[in-house]
């Protein structure tokens, strides 16, 4: 609170009486807000939304200056909150990047040993199972352009995508166990 006298005035009811208020606080407020945020454009930013949020709500009997203090000062912690986890979020976002910029020879030889896994499981597939696979998922072909290169029906090319599938979810289940 800027003083005790402060807490005591009342609230303004009108929006006009509530601008005259916040106008003649505002110096004050923004001040006490820089000093938690340690930066004047958010403090400015900050002084304004607390504004624009008492101007949305029900005023009440019991409301002081003192709420527009208290709001501010919400405001601002949660401002602070926000950006904690902001930073958090981006130091671990940059942490992963780089260890996929720069994985371990361990984990690089778990890679290929997993991706070895899956080229045989797809090799152990049919000849027509594997090639359908292939074009859709690594050739991006649609199941009716499969088929009629192949001389075959769309469902023919469904089942056999259907299988290799399946072949592929029981190599990510047999991954995810070990």
């Amino acid at each position: 609170m800027s003083s005790q006298s402060d807490a005591a005035c009342p609230m303004p009811t009108s929006p006009r009486s509530l601008l005259k208020m916040f106008l003649g606080e505002r110096p004050r407020l923004v001040q006490r807000i820089r000093r938690i945020v340690d930066n004047e454009a958010e403090a400015e930013d900050l002084a304004q939304e607390t504004f624009v949020k008492l101007w949305h709500r029900q005023p009440k009997d019991d409301d002081s200056v003192g709420l527009l203090y208290r709001t501010a000062h919400n405001l601002a912690l949660d401002h602070l909150r926000a950006q904690k986890v902001r930073q958090r979020h981006q130091e671990t976002a940059q942490a992963e990047e780089q260890d996929n910029a720069h994985p371990s020879p361990e984990r690089v030889a778990a890679t290929l040993e997993r991706w070895g896994n899956l080229v045989a499981e797809l090799d152990a597939l049919p000849e027509r199972t594997r090639r359908i696979f292939l074009l859709n998922r690594v050739e991006g072909e649609t199941y009716a352009a499969i088929a009629k290169q192949l001389g075959v029906s769309i469902s023919t090319v469904e089942k056999e995508m259907m299988r290799a599938m399946r072949a592929c979810r029981q190599w990510q289940r047999r991954q995810e166990e070990e």
